[in-house]
């Protein structure tokens, strides 16, 4: 109750929190390294940017951009997170924002927004998406579980909102690949996805075979941006095969 009062007034207590074991586990420690080894492996240059981190969790992607000297924005929805990200991160501005209902945050626009596992945790995913458009002025880095099929569909499913690690609201989406694909088109002039896929069995490789893929998730890696990228690593279609990164 007495924190609640203080949260109305404009204020917070922050207090120093330990590592929440759920974001450390090794599942997770493995699936954080083989997605951000990949997102290197893309080279796509963002020194100095500034960047928007929606759904930072505890902020275990948020050091990929600090290493590069980028002035980050770290938002979250959960006060327990939000406190772990205080003490993790002092220098960086550390954010509330609920992506069921967003709202523009600190600068308003940002160099690149990224948007790594937050999506399939929300039960409104298209709103999510124009606001992430919204707040980005040249590339959006997005990794999402997703549904087979070519059909365009949101696929909305219930999550555990006791769950810190699962969706805020209690609702979540597999979207299939067209329905994101199309609708990352009408916000960015280009849309892109990788020829490689992240070293870990949560990412399918052949999307026309889904029996071939053994694990319950499904997830893909999408880049949009206002200018076009010349990068060799980046296909300007849905492509159905994709490669293992080494």
């Amino acid at each position: 109750m007495l924190r609640s009062a203080i949260r109305k007034a404009g204020f917070d207590l922050v207090r120093a929190a330990p590592t929440p074991s759920h974001f450390h586990s090794p599942h997770y420690l493995r699936h954080n390294a083989r997605r951000l080894e990949h997102l290197a492996s893309l080279r796509i240059p963002v020194a100095g940017s500034t960047v928007l981190e929606v759904g930072a969790g505890i902020g275990d992607h948020t050091h990929y951009f600090t290493d590069r000297g980028c002035k980050v924005t770290i938002t979250e929805a959960r006060w327990d997170n939000l406190d772990y990200l205080r003490e993790r991160y002092p220098g960086q501005q550390i954010r509330f924002l609920d992506m069921e209902d967003p709202k523009p945050v600190g600068e308003g626009r940002f160099d690149v927004v990224h948007c790594y596992g937050l999506l399939y945790h929300l039960g409104h995913p298209e709103r999510a998406l124009e606001f992430m458009g919204e707040s980005c002025s040249k590339m959006l880095f997005l990794e999402t579980c997703v549904s087979f099929g070519d059909e365009h569909a949101i696929n909305i499913v219930g999550e555990d909102i006791a769950n810190r690690t699962q969706a805020f609201s209690g609702q979540g989406c597999r979207p299939t690949r067209p329905w994101l694909f199309d609708k990352l088109k009408s916000l960015f002039a280009h849309v892109y996805v990788p020829k490689t896929q992240p070293n870990h069995d949560e990412f399918p490789l052949d999307w026309s075979a889904p029996d071939k893929h053994q694990n319950e998730l499904s997830r893909a890696v999408f880049i949009a941006s206002r200018a076009p990228i010349d990068n060799d690593m980046l296909v300007p279609s849905l492509v159905q095969q994709q490669v293992r990164h080494p």
